[in-house]
């Protein structure tokens, strides 16, 4: 019974509170702002960091969490050094480059490796039933698809003997299949890549990759390439170890040394892309073994280079936790706008009541009169200060929607809007017209109508 009592009367006083609202409808709307603008700042800031963290994810599941990567460093600068440079020296050491031989170090030495994927990447072209498109021809191992994690979606993966015997069989990513086999399957038919026929044994799934992706990791649309054994590709393609017999062309990266030793400066024609391979993945076992094993890796390498440091190495996990960070940074920025926006959104409400509560305090008077008890008087005023701020919520709510799906067509972030988001910025209104109500009403409890009678 005193529960529909008291039901009856938050009603009753609601509906008090919208009779008195919308006699001065400006006035409420510009006391309302500062919640429309502060919710929906918090509206799209959530919305936001939503997308940010789907991005995050996605981009760790590219790149592998447990990887480092080492990229070789073509030699392609021109050096002009003297005999009394105390730097010369440095440019005489000769370095193997990255191969075959650092993978099998690697594997033999660290310990806390899990998985190492070599990768040699020729830009190429494909041809089938006459059209040609351009690709990139990558040659792996099987620890390539377990690094990158890659799934083949149909087929099979490259056998033992198709790693030994060098075959000429090759998998390939689902867009070049729909590009050269549109509207049938490639799995058993034949490709012509360069100067090569290849088999199709496999295709993997795809990965959805976006550009931005691609530009901040430098990853490739794995889903255009075509992947053919490491053995195959060395075989059957380039091997940049072997010396060719051919005349000697110094424009593709040979080195020469003009100049005696007392005929003035040296000068050195680089050597261009020397390396066998073109990158290298190494797994570990454990995240927090990432950092020890990335110095271990290096001092072997460069010992095995002979000091000379043609290879970068990085952790893409480092790199896209920085991303977060940057983030984070940006996502509490924009909340400590959202907190002040609404803080001065509830000061606004607490102004406008308080000089509501002078304007009526003869209403108050009346109200006393005929009976109406101080807990009536301080519902009602709490009434109008939680209506004015759930109605600047609720348009804040639709304001922060329309600017989330705003920002993503015209920017192109990703945003996600949540429920939870939604929610929490009704209830978060709520409160502040709660919050800020609670002084106005107190006043207008406390105010003497007789008083205010005689004054006037």
């Amino acid at each position: 019974m005193i529960d529909k009592i008291l039901l009856e009367q938050i009603v009753s006083n609601f509906r008090e509170a919208i009779r008195v609202v919308t006699i001065n409808k400006v006035r409420t709307f510009l006391t309302a702002l500062g919640i429309i603008f502060g919710v929906a700042a918090v509206i799209t800031m959530l919305s936001i960091g939503n997308g940010a963290e789907k991005e995050i994810l996605a981009q760790l599941e590219l790149v592998g969490v447990n990887n480092i990567v080492v990229t070789p460093i073509p030699d392609e600068e021109d050096e002009n050094v003297s005999e009394d440079d105390e730097g010369a020296k440095e440019t005489t050491r000769f370095s193997k480059g990255l191969d075959l031989l650092d993978v099998a170090s690697i594997a033999n030495n660290i310990p806390t490796i899990k998985a190492i994927s070599p990768e040699i990447i020729l830009e190429t072209y494909v041809i089938n039933k006459g059209r040609q498109n351009s690709v990139k021809l990558i040659g792996v191992t099987n620890s390539f698809f377990e690094t990158s994690n890659i799934h083949i979606g149909k087929g099979i993966n490259f056998s033992e003997e198709h790693s030994v015997n060098a075959s000429s069989v090759c998998i390939i990513g689902e867009k070049v299949e729909k590009k050269l086999f549109p509207g049938e399957s490639a799995i058993g038919k034949q490709i012509k890549v360069k100067d090569v026929w290849l088999q199709v044994i496999g295709i993997i799934e795809e990965k959805l990759i976006s550009e931005k992706a691609q530009e901040n990791l430098g990853i490739r649309d794995l889903n255009q390439d075509i992947y053919i054994p490491v053995k195959t590709f060395l075989v059957r393609y380039k091997d940049r170890k072997i010396i060719s017999d051919e005349p000697l062309d110094f424009s593709g990266g040979g080195m020469i040394i003009i100049g005696g030793a007392n005929n003035g400066p040296k000068k050195r024609i680089p050597r261009g892309n020397y390396h066998q391979l073109d990158k290298l993945t190494v797994q570990v076992n454990n995240s927090n073994e990432l950092k020890s094993t990335a110095e271990v890796l290096s001092k072997l390498l460069k010992r095995k280079h002979n000091d000379v440091l043609d290879f970068e190495i990085t952790i893409p996990i480092q790199l896209l936790k920085q991303q977060q960070k940057t983030k984070q940074i940006f996502n509490i920025v924009l909340s400590v706008i959202a907190g002040i926006s609404l803080l001065i959104g509830g000061i606004g409400i607490m102004n406008i009541m308080l000089a509501s509560v002078l304007e009526r305090t003869k209403e108050i008077g009346i109200m006393r009169a005929i009976g109406a008890t101080k807990q009536d008087v301080i519902l009602q005023f709490l009434s109008e200060s939680v209506l004015i701020s759930l109605g600047g919520g609720i348009i804040g709510i639709i304001l922060g929607i329309v600017a989330s799906y705003g920002l993503e067509l015209a920017t192109g972030i990703e945003t996600i809007l949540s429920l939870n988001s939604i929610i929490l910025s009704f209830f978060v209104a709520t409160f502040i017209g709660l919050a800020f109500g609670v002084l106005p009403a107190k006043s207008a409890v406390n105010k003497n109508p007789i008083e205010a009678i005689r004054r006037e």
